[in-house]
């Protein structure tokens, strides 16, 4: 059983259910990631925070809590496709007294663009990684939270256009990732955006090797 840390979410407290990612080794990998490294981050005493797929709403609570813990006035963002996903990450930042947390249902970012252009100073997104054909992408359901398509990159790709766009100067994303995303080059073409980012943690969970990405916008 996992150790349970202070200052991020109680998996007991956490909802999920056979419609909604239940917490995994990616989840914790993330979320052990953001602890390694806020404290690292010269953190203003407001920051806007946003996960893209939040699912449980694990890791959006656990960063909320965290940086709580670090004084800091937290506005934080929730989205996911799924409904089942938007009540679940509702419950566990309620089961948490959380209030940071706003949850909204949302394809990524769409209906939010204009509003978090340039403004988010934390993005966090476990993404759907694992590859697949490409047609389960779009299936819905359970899968979404984790197929991938061609190189699991599918959704992947709709994304790394967004973080420029999204990120504040020096804002800072943190991603999940498996070496068939190809995550050195996922690293390279955000450096095309002036985007600077390394692997900051790396964990074998079961078959899979999980590899934390750190990309900061200077």
């Amino acid at each position: 059983m996992r150790r349970q840390a202070l200052h991020i979410a109680d998996v007991t407290k956490t909802t999920y259910n056979r419609d909604v990612y239940e917490p995994s080794d990616d989840s914790f990998a993330l979320v052990d990631a953001l602890q390694q490294e806020l404290v690292k981050i010269p953190l203003s005493s407001a920051c806007q925070c946003l996960e893209i797929g939040s699912g449980s709403g694990y890791v959006s609570c656990s960063l909320a809590l965290l940086l709580r813990h670090c004084n800091v006035s937290a506005s934080c963002i929730a989205t996911d496709i799924s409904v089942h996903a938007v009540t679940a990450t509702k419950a566990t930042v309620a089961a948490h007294q959380v209030t940071e947390v706003d949850v909204i249902q949302a394809d990524l970012v769409s209906p939010l663009s204009a509003r978090l252009q340039q403004a988010v100073d934390i993005l966090v997104f476990n993404p759907p990684y694992v590859p697949t054909p490409d047609e389960e992408v779009a299936k819905g359901g359970i899968a979404a939270a984790w197929a991938g398509g061609n190189c699991g990159r599918v959704v992947i790709d709709r994304v790394l256009p967004l973080v420029d766009k999204l990120l504040s100067r020096g804002g800072h994303f943190f991603m999940v990732t498996v070496p068939e995303n190809k995550p050195e080059e996922i690293l390279a073409l955000l450096s095309k955006n002036g985007l600077q980012g390394s692997i900051v943690l790396t964990r074998r969970a079961d078959e899979e090797l999980l590899h934390i990405l750190h990309v900061i916008k200077d």
